[in-house]
């Protein structure tokens, strides 16, 4: 399992909250951001609200694991862009999610992650496809009809989103600096340039 899944999913948790059955809300009843309908086809077929009210920690996680970090290819992505991929994922689709990130790298969003788009992603930086994942699903979400009654919290969401995946670039590890100088190779050459530099300031002193 990815080292960032449990982290993405802790963050992810804090915004989707407990039970809730929003009267305009698409998704019907919905407990920590997992709707009946994907309750009952990952959890328990004929699965009630009750039982959705009821849910542990562990169906939680197979979830989310299964419906969309492993949808969105999260084992794969960089630090930061797989936590916004994964997010915007949760709240409005994983195939949306995809394409906003294909969108991001110049592919044909296509809604599924293949070696293109993760040939093309290794090309692009990682804080410039978090921020422009976050911009794209912020302008999808202004054109929602229920981004009047949703809005603010969906800007606080994609906000707080946008600030704890460029945070986790920050806790890659730094790459190892190699001086020229210690580089073994290097040595004798340089070696044989101070030796001739040497010589060539004492014949100049001589000369005067």
């Amino acid at each position: 399992m990815n080292r960032n899944f449990r982290r993405s999913l802790t963050m992810v948790l804090r915004h989707e909250g407990g039970f809730v059955h929003h009267p305009r809300d698409p998704g019907g009843a919905t407990n920590k951001g997992i709707t009946l309908a994907t309750f009952r086809r990952y959890v328990k077929p004929n699965g009630t609200a009750a039982d959705l009210k009821r849910i542990t920690d562990a169906e939680v996680a197979k979830v989310y694991k299964g419906h969309y970090w492993d949808a969105v290819s999260g084992d794969a992505l960089p630090d930061g862009v797989d936590y916004a991929v994964f997010d915007y994922a949760v709240n409005s689709g994983p195939s949306r999610s995809i394409r906003a990130l294909q969108r991001a790298v110049d592919v044909i969003p296509d809604g599924r992650i293949g070696a293109a788009t993760l040939a093309a992603m290794r090309k692009q930086d990682a804080a410039d496809l978090i921020n422009e994942i976050c911009d794209g699903r912020l302008a999808f979400l202004k054109g929602l009809n229920t981004w009047p009654t949703f809005g603010k919290g969906w800007s606080r969401r994609v906000a707080d989103v946008r600030k704890h995946a460029l945070a986790m670039l920050e806790d890659m590890p730094a790459k190892p600096v190699v001086k020229e100088s210690l580089t073994p190779e290097k040595a004798p050459r340089r070696s044989m340039w101070l030796a001739l530099l040497d010589a060539f300031l004492k014949l100049f002193t001589r000369s005067k």
